[in-house]
């Protein structure tokens, strides 16, 4: 339990510790939130930024958009992003912006990556020209090349003139609030008239006066950053040709070549062509052939200007070695000198040992003791050859990643030719430089982030378009609308689902009514049960409301309606007057004759016109029962067919009954035991043995198996006794049963009698003297017991009880007795 609190409190407090930080973020952001006060109150701050520069141009702000978007990225959540972190730039923390790009940087983010780059680009340096060169570093974005010393160190606003600005809501962020006063780029002699703001300064909104391109219109006041313009007149300058003008209207810059066509000659003026104008100078493919001066020999240039020159065989010339000069005439060849040709050979290092020879010197073979490239290895070879050892270069390469892997390497390792591949931050492209050590380069793709109708747009960095807000568009919504109607209420454009339409819905039913209700086609239904709490940690999420089209309401025009199987008509409401079920059973009666249809009211197709209404039909139930028809009398079995209309067909199977003594098992067929009369039943259910069954008089029943009782008239003779049991007499035991004979007792009988009734008397007369000795020996006991017990006699009283005389003879008196009556009853 106590671990359960703990766990429980260690929760409670990230919480806690959760909130106050989302909340400490939302007010450092640079977002302002999206009511219409935060939106009033940045058009405000626009319009102070841009007073002074709409004051110049009478209210003209068109070539203010490239700003306005900055500024708009400024005040906007998320869109200042860092390309080094990838990380939105909250208007209190310190910033540096590329005065190429004007791309904003964390102020920490750009010193570490100068400090990287620098690091990167000095470390393949000597230890002698370490510090001797100022390396640059370049913005992450542009590739804009800084000095070392131009490291930002602080923290300055857009302009450059305060250090540290101050937050202060009512300005843009990380500006000063001071006019820019930054020379315009190209300059021009004017400064930026805007309050410090991000990004590039606006053209130049001075008016000037000047000509146009060609100088021939008079001078116009025009915008600074617009004073360069044309009249449009004919340019009329000389062409390059000397023999045309230029055409074009007035433009800046050069004139165009001359686009005319001519006949020219050559250099040579051997051949004529048409050719461009703007390209007077050709030569022709054919050699001059001049004779030269010397008579002997012509010129051998192609098509040339000017004169053809001297022989180039005239004067002195030197032997092929050049060590011997010789002055002969030009049809005369220069002789060898005799002498070696020590000529440099193509290795370096040798000379020609050849003598003096014309054409070029052969290959140097002598042999040398040559090292390989990367001097692991040597080896006796011809010189001209060279020598590359197999050993492969284990040397890492400038990208600190990659091993060099070339074949005897001189040591001097080209740069990684592998491409570096690694996932930059956006996490949508791959770096495509390559191999590189340190960090790579920020994605300079950009994304462009549109509003629902894409007319208003914003730039942000590549990565960032997913946690960036869409801009705000002040344009209509232009969607048509998703209910009924032809128009909706007017609002701006916007993502998700247009408003609800609140118009009158007026849709004609199916039953030709119109709706009166409220347009419904996208109303808001709430959803329950969605998210189940984890533990009592977690806050009760609040309902979520989802849009979607409720059907019309249902009309309640009351309409006779008859029930699908005809059993009555009754008043429905018109949004539900379709034939119906009266929940009654269907009761129309089945092909087998003997059932009704159960289903619950239902349609009955009539399969012909003339149909009558309560037949049947392939909707209703099969019969599934079995036959339950009356079977004949006495059968005991069920009908073997599926219940059906008509008679059962006869039951053939065999009977097994017990006579009528129920002694013997018989086996008789169905059919004949149901179709005999009482005579034939008679003797098929009797066994032809005799009766057991006993009469009242106690004898067995002399006739054959029957059925009923058994006669009265018993015949079997009995013997008679009279009331004591002494005299006998055998007679027809149904005469004894009806009474007409008797047995009555002798006087010896009667004596016998009375004897027995004095021994009873007798004994009766004992007990009673018996029981009043036992009453007189408890009372003695009772009255000792009152008078207490001695001390020194402990024992008991014993007392003593004489027996009767009947409980002494009473055995020897019952056995004869007993044994006459057994006598008796076996006779």
């Amino acid at each position: 339990e106590l671990s359960s609190l703990k766990k429980f409190d260690e929760i409670k407090k990230a919480n806690q510790a959760a909130a106050k930080k989302l909340v400490e973020d939302q007010f450092s952001s640079s977002s302002e939130d999206d009511d219409e006060d935060a939106e009033v109150k940045q058009g405000k701050i626009l319009a102070k930024t841009f007073t002074i520069y709409t004051s110049q141009t009478d209210g003209d702000a068109s070539e203010l958009e490239r700003t306005r978007q900055y500024m708009n990225e400024a005040f906007q959540s998320g869109a200042m992003t860092c390309l080094i972190c990838i990380a939105s730039v909250k208007r209190n923390q310190a910033v540096w912006s590329c005065c190429g790009c004007f791309c904003i940087f964390h102020l920490v983010c750009i010193q570490k990556w100068a400090k990287d780059s620098l690091f990167l680009v000095s470390s393949p340096l000597t230890d002698d020209d370490f510090g001797k060169k100022d390396y640059p570093w370049p913005c992450p974005k542009c590739r804009f090349e800084y000095k070392r010393s131009e490291t930002p160190s602080r923290y300055y606003c857009y302009c450059g003139k305060v250090e540290n600005p101050t937050l202060d809501p009512w300005l843009v962020p990380h500006s000063c609030g001071q006019i820019c006063e930054r020379e315009f780029k190209p300059p021009c002699g004017h400064k930026c008239l805007l309050l410090c703001h991000p990004g590039p300064c606006p053209p130049c909104p001075k008016m000037v006066t000047t000509t146009c391109h060609c100088k021939k219109a008079k001078p116009v006041p025009r915008r600074c950053s617009a004073k360069e313009w044309s009249c449009r007149l004919p340019c009329g300058r000389t062409l390059l040709c000397g023999q045309h003008t230029c055409e074009n209207s007035c433009h800046a810059g050069d004139c165009q070549p001359c686009p005319r066509v001519s006949t020219q000659r050559c250099v040579c003026g051997r051949q004529r062509a048409e050719r461009l104008c703007a390209s007077p100078q050709w030569q022709c493919d054919q050699v001059c052939g001049k004779p030269l001066p010397c008579g002997n020999h012509t010129c051998e240039q192609v098509c040339h200007a000017g004169p053809c020159g001297d022989c180039p065989r005239s004067g002195k010339r030197s032997c092929p070695c050049g060590k011997s000069k010789f002055t002969l005439p030009c049809t005369e060849d220069v002789p060898t000198c005799g002498d070696s040709c020590d000529k440099v050979l193509e290795c370096g290092i040798h000379k020609c040992s050849q003598r003096c020879h014309r054409g070029p010197c052969e290959i140097c073979r002598q042999e040398v003791e040559k090292q390989c490239r990367c001097g692991k290895h040597t080896k006796r070879m011809p010189c001209h050859k060279p020598y590359l050892c197999e050993t492969k270069c284990t040397k890492i390469r400038d990208c600190q990643k990659h091993q060099c892997r070339r074949k005897c390497c001189s040591g001097n390792c080209p740069p990684c030719d592998q491409v570096c591949g690694r996932t930059l931050g956006c996490r949508n492209h791959k770096c495509p430089s390559g191999c590189h050590r340190g960090s790579c380069n920020p994605c300079p793709e950009t994304v462009d982030v549109k509003c629902n109708c894409g007319k208003t747009v914003i730039k942000v960095p590549c990565g960032r378009e997913r946690t960036i807000k869409p801009p705000k568009c002040k344009q209509l919504c232009s969607r048509p609308p998703t209910c009924h109607h032809s128009t909706q209420e007017k609002h701006y454009c916007h993502f998700g689902r247009c408003p609800p339409c609140r118009q009158s819905c007026q849709k004609k039913l199916t039953c030709g009514h119109l709706c009166p209700v409220s347009c419904h086609d996208e109303a808001l239904v709430k959803q329950t049960g969605l998210h189940q709490s984890a533990g009592p940690w977690e806050q009760p999420s609040e309902p979520a409301f989802i849009q979607t089209a409720l059907p019309c309401p249902p009309c309640e025009v009351p309409i006779p309606v008859e029930c699908l199987g005809q059993h009555e008509v009754s008043p429905l409401p018109c949004h539900s007057a379709n034939p119906y079920s009266c929940k009654r059973f269907c009761g129309r009666l089945l092909d087998c004759q003997n059932h009704t249809c159960m289903k619950e009211c239902h349609r009955v197709t009539k399969l012909s016109s003339s149909a009558d209404a309560k037949k049947v039909g392939p909707e209703c139930s099969q019969c599934e029962e079995e036959c339950t028809k009356p079977r004949p009398s006495g059968c005991p079995h069920r009908c073997v067919l599926p219940c059906h209309p008509g008679d059962c067909p006869s039951c053939l199977q065999m009977l097994k009954i017990k006579c009528h003594c129920k002694l013997s098992v018989l086996y008789i067929e169905c059919l004949k035991l149901t179709c005999a009369d009482l005579k034939e039943k008679e003797l098929l259910t009797s066994c032809k043995n005799q009766c057991p069954k006993e009469l009242p008089c106690g004898h067995r029943c002399k006739e054959i198996c029957h059925s009923g009782s058994c006669p009265l008239n018993c015949s079997q003779k009995v013997k008679l006794r009279c009331l004591c049991k002494r005299l006998k007499k055998e007679i027809q035991c149904s005469k004894i049963q009806e009474g007409q004979v008797s047995l009555e007792c002798d006087a010896l009988c009667k004596e016998m009698k009375r004897k027995a009734s004095e021994i009873k008397e007798a004994e009766a007369k004992a007990a009673i003297e018996e029981e009043k000795r036992r009453q007189q020996a408890e009372l003695e006991a009772f009255e000792n017991r009152l008078k207490g017990r001695r001390k020194n006699k402990r024992r008991k009283d014993e007392v003593e009880v004489e027996q009767s005389s009947w409980q002494k003879y009473k055995n020897l008196i019952m056995l004869p007795v007993l044994g006459v009556a057994v006598v008796m009853v076996a006779w």
